[in-house]
């Protein structure tokens, strides 16, 4: 037996249970292949992850399910030639936690061929830390990059969360100057820390825009969605480009067509569930390269496995800054140096 969380949708209300999980509960579904079996030592615990504890069905699309898009283990056994057990390996998205089992569980089957192996500089709990939302931000820096724009000033929204502040220092890293927004003036330091130069507050943002307002902003990194990026969009400056990449805020977007026909602009998208094994591989890559472990150790809180529910529900209220891990078995890495806390 498989010690995990599942979660059930019923007409009231979903009932969510850390349980002994059986063979049926961790098999992935017909059309899905669970070629490598991993046994679990972290996952992250991501806004997404959050939307799945309060039974969101946009998101819980297989019930029964295992909640955790995020997985970071070493391979037990495997029918897939690329790995061999051992092998530490990890996976961001792909069905996991939404269509299939995900990583709040002990042991997983997982497609091999979604499967990043965990760099060599990352522990378990770092490379959890870093989980989807880091992976997100490398992925909106890369995107940046395709699009020509390697240089100037950087809008990141919702910079208090674990994927602003990924994307913060990720910026710095490669030259950009960028500015944060948030609605938490108490993280005005962190995130100074992190690489930013300077901090607005999301009110700026989160108002009436004009269609087009004064330029100010090579680019943007936005993880909220709704008033913020329409505001956002209007002050790019010419040829700028904003990359939507979450919708913490709100999914809808009012904006209009001129910052694109007037100023060249364009919203590039970001969809970590299915980004191409290469596009994983080298945003993996591109992490090891460009982001400390030591700030992967300060972005991260660790929390218990019993503790995953009632810490979703605060992600949800918008009281988690940084980011969550969540310890869910043994690892086979050294271990981290980021704290684990235990609420009270």
């Amino acid at each position: 037996m498989t010690r995990g969380w599942q979660i059930t949708l019923d007409e009231a209300s979903p009932r969510v249970a850390l349980i002994e999980l059986d063979a049926a509960a961790l098999t992935p579904g017909a059309d899905e292949r669970g070629d490598v079996e991993v046994a679990v030592a972290y996952s992250g615990l991501n806004f997404k992850d959050a939307l799945a504890f309060a039974g969101n069905p946009g998101v819980v699309r297989r019930s029964p399910l295992v909640p955790g898009i995020d997985v970071v283990g070493t391979v037990t056994a495997s029918t897939d030639a690329r790995w061999a057990p051992g092998d530490r390996v990890l996976l961001n998205g792909a069905g996991a936690g939404e269509t299939r089992p995900g990583g709040l569980a002990e042991r997983a089957l997982l497609d091999g061929g979604t499967l990043v192996a965990t760099p060599a500089g990352f522990t378990d709990a770092q490379a959890a830390g870093i989980g989807t939302a880091g992976f997100t931000a490398m992925l909106a820096v890369l995107a940046l990059e395709r699009h020509g724009i390697t240089e100037g000033d950087v809008l990141v929204t919702g910079a208090s969360g674990g994927l602003g502040s990924f994307a913060i220092a990720l910026l710095a890293r490669a030259g950009f100057t960028a500015t944060a927004a948030t609605g938490r003036p108490e993280n005005a330091a962190r995130l100074r820390e992190l690489g930013a130069a300077s901090i607005i507050d999301r009110a700026e943002l989160d108002r009436p825009s004009r269609a087009l307002e004064s330029q100010r902003w090579s680019a943007v990194i936005d993880a909220v969605g709704g008033q913020p990026l329409a505001t956002a969009l209007s002050q790019l400056r010419q040829d700028g480009a904003a990359v939507s990449c979450g919708n913490a805020a709100s999914p809808a977007l009012s904006s209009t067509v001129m910052p694109f026909i007037l100023r060249g602009a364009a919203l590039l998208g970001v969809n970590s569930t299915l980004t191409p094994l290469a596009r994983r591989e080298h945003a993996w890559a591109r992490l090891a390269r460009d982001l400390d472990p030591a700030v992967v150790d300060a972005t991260t809180r660790i929390v218990a496995l019993e503790h995953a529910a009632e810490q979703a529900a605060e992600v949800l209220a918008g009281r988690v800054v940084g980011r969550l891990a969540v310890r869910v078995g043994a690892s086979t890495a050294s271990t981290t140096t980021a704290t684990e806390t235990e609420p009270a």
